[in-house]
């Protein structure tokens, strides 16, 4: 009689610890986190590498939300419910985390971009760069309050002397994409905006590099959201941006590797 109790003990010994292994088998929770990143990384973001990361991850759905850096500051400052920040300029991420709104630690400066002088490529200008940009009847440039290819765009154009000079001829975009539209269309004669977004477009065709006339480099910076409920998917994601193969996608979207 004992040996059949303990026979049964046994049994119940080895079915309890296999239902155990499957309890730690479950499948992880599906999650979505959003990414909050400057308009001119759509593109790349929705075509290639969020496809990319959620076939690494099945598990994780990512949101794109796109616009100026200067726009998704305001809106992170506010209570955007974003688990990873991709600017497009250091002062709106070194903003956030000086406001503890984003971790420092986790801040990488990535890519870097160029500012380019472009005109419609069908438009006819006088414009053949900078030095002669007072010739043009409407130029688009981003907001500089909210928009760093504009704040770039004013540095540029105040080094040039031709800031002032050209104030009754400007058009602000809200975020890059919306000028390299009004330079595509023709609504304005040229336009300044970055090299990945002038080698995205078939309709444009670039003037002059400007990069020359500014004080400091095009930096894109990413980074957590300090609030994120999604902190291990947050991390892989960022780290997933660092791997060869999306650098290598940055590269062919026009982008430089920061070192």
């Amino acid at each position: 009689m004992k040996k059949l109790v303990s026979i049964l003990c046994a049994f119940a010994l080895v079915f309890g610890l296999a239902g155990c292994g499957q309890e730690e088998k479950k499948p992880e929770k599906k999650v979505t986190i959003t990414i909050a990143a400057a308009a001119s990384l759509e593109k790349t973001f929705e075509e290639t590498l969020i496809p990319r990361f959620e076939k690494k991850y099945p598990n994780v759905n990512v949101k794109g939300v796109y616009d100026s850096s200067g726009k998704l500051q305001i809106q992170i400052e506010q209570g955007l419910d974003a688990d990873v920040f991709f600017s497009a300029a250091t002062k709106q991420m070194d903003s956030l985390v000086d406001e503890k709104l984003v971790d420092s630690k986790s801040v990488v400066n990535l890519l870097e971009n160029k500012l380019v002088l472009i005109k419609g490529k069908d438009i006819k200008t006088a414009v053949k760069g900078i030095s002669n940009i007072t010739d043009a009847k409407m130029i688009a440039v981003g907001d500089p309050e909210v928009v760093p290819a504009g704040q770039y765009a004013k540095i540029a154009l105040t080094n040039a002397n031709t800031w002032d000079a050209i104030q009754n001829k400007i058009s602000l975009g809200g975020n890059v994409t919306e000028v390299l539209s009004w330079v595509e269309s023709g609504s304005a004669e040229v336009g300044l905006v970055y090299s990945t977004d002038s080698a995205s477009s078939s309709k444009v065709t670039v003037l002059e590099k400007v990069n020359n006339l500014l004080d400091t480099s095009v930096i894109y910076p990413v980074g957590r959201v300090t609030k994120t409920k999604h902190q291990k998917q947050a991390n892989n994601l960022i780290k997933f941006l660092q791997t060869k193969e999306s650098k290598d996608t940055f590269k062919k979207s026009g982008f430089t590797i920061c070192k």
